[in-house]
């Protein structure tokens, strides 16, 4: 099995990723939807955390070099320092939105404006949070050498965001492996799998 199926198994038995193609979830921004994904769950299962801290570390090398991680708030701060231990390298983290008070910082930690950066993000749905971040980091005068996630919807929306801004998105695993996988453990039925793929087209197509 590959690691992008190993991946989607782990985050459905912790139900950090949870399918319900007949009784759609509501996300905050009003979307129906049959997927409902908390990464934050994989912090508590430190079996997971470590499968997912190892993938992160095969998948950053596709990047080559780089010399600092950044994290994006607030969910991808823990897995950004995570690789960025394991890898024994510098860290920062990126807020979504400049503090209000004391030195009023939307970077946290140290960077001086010359580094090369590998940004980490939990999730990508639009890419709209991760790309904010970046481009926050490249307003010191550092450069982003890529983005890295663990998981992404799939929306068309952010493949054009991220192509447009110029920047690389690689992802643990992504929904298409998921619906995969989820069939092969009998999480869902085959029945359910057209549902899902429908409201992705749908997503895509919406614009």
């Amino acid at each position: 099995m590959n690691r992008a199926a190993t991946i989607a198994q782990k985050l459905l038995q912790i139900k950090a990723i949870k399918l319900s193609p007949q009784s759609p979830f509501t996300w905050a921004s009003g979307i129906q939807s049959p997927i409902y994904c908390d990464n934050r769950i994989v912090l508590s299962h430190p079996d997971v955390r470590n499968f997912v801290k190892q993938a992160f570390l095969e998948k950053a090398k596709e990047f080559g070099h780089f010399n600092k991680i950044a994290g994006v708030a607030t969910a991808g701060i823990a897995h950004g320092a995570l690789l960025a231990d394991v890898m024994n390298m510098p860290f920062i983290y990126v807020r979504s939105k400049a503090k209000g008070h004391g030195r009023k910082n939307l970077i946290e930690g140290e960077l001086k404006g010359t580094e090369q950066v590998l940004v980490v993000e939990d999730l990508i749905s639009t890419g709209g949070s991760s790309l904010k971040a970046v481009e926050a980091i490249q307003e010191t005068g550092a450069t982003v050498v890529g983005v890295v996630a663990i998981f992404t919807y799939g929306f068309k929306k952010a493949d054009i965001a991220f192509e447009a801004a110029n920047c690389r998105l690689k992802t643990l695993s992504d929904y298409n492996t998921l619906i995969n996988e989820a069939v092969k453990t009998n999480y869902i039925q085959d029945s359910d799998v057209q549902l899902l793929k429908n409201w992705l087209q749908e997503v895509n197509t919406a614009d």
